[in-house]
């Protein structure tokens, strides 16, 4: 059994997943060297070694604890019976901006890993096996919704509501707006998004 280092208390491992946390976003995994997150924890490599015992594994545990919240949140939605299809839209939208305005480098963090470690990425549901999609199919058969690869529909909801957020340095500089600026256009696109999905989707008589 590993000897617990005599520096080591209880606030430890929350310092280093802190530390980790902030530089896997910032500069992605391959970048990121176990002694740069012990450097940005303010603690030594062993200590960090004997709380985690590779950087594999402490990625996992902060993508787990990044994304296992926000994928259960979004297949709440998309699985819920009670609410229509465009309630779900409206929903979703709402959710994916009120999350990523408290976590605004999420974005960059999971499109950077998804590119270069795309088998590292928890997913925890299929969203086309969702009530959300055999809403969609139903208003299809129905005439109400154009029919399309429902491929398209997901990408408009996801696009619109994450996009601004992985391109928020160049919106501000283009727009010459501040932070809180910023987030006003944000929760403005809350209602915004949804209208223009809808309008996307509506078959025109």
């Amino acid at each position: 059994m590993k000897a617990k280092p005599l520096n080591a208390d209880s606030s430890t491992e929350e310092k280093i997943k802190a530390a980790a946390r902030k530089l896997f976003t910032q500069q992605g995994f391959a970048a990121v060297r176990t002694r740069d997150i012990a450097s940005e924890a303010g603690i030594n490599l062993a200590l960090l070694n004997y709380y985690f015992r590779s950087k594999e594994k402490l990625f996992e545990i902060i993508m787990l604890e990044n994304l296992g919240h926000f994928f259960q949140g979004v297949a709440i939605i998309v699985n819920d019976e009670k609410t229509s299809f465009y309630k779900k839209i409206e929903l979703l939208v709402d959710f994916y901006v009120t999350r990523l305005l408290n976590n605004p480098d999420v974005p960059l963090f999971v499109l950077n890993e998804a590119r270069n470690n795309p088998q590292k990425l928890p997913m925890q549901f299929n969203l086309m096996d969702s009530f959300f999609m055999k809403q969609f199919f139903t208003e299809v058969k129905a005439g109400k919704v154009k029919a399309m690869n429902p491929g398209h529909l997901l990408i408009n909801i996801m696009g619109l509501s994450i996009f601004p957020f992985a391109a928020k340095p160049m919106i501000q500089r283009v727009r010459g707006i501040s932070d809180k600026e910023y987030e006003s256009l944000m929760i403005e696109r809350k209602k915004l998004v949804p209208e223009w999905i809808k309008s996307m989707l509506e078959v025109k008589k």
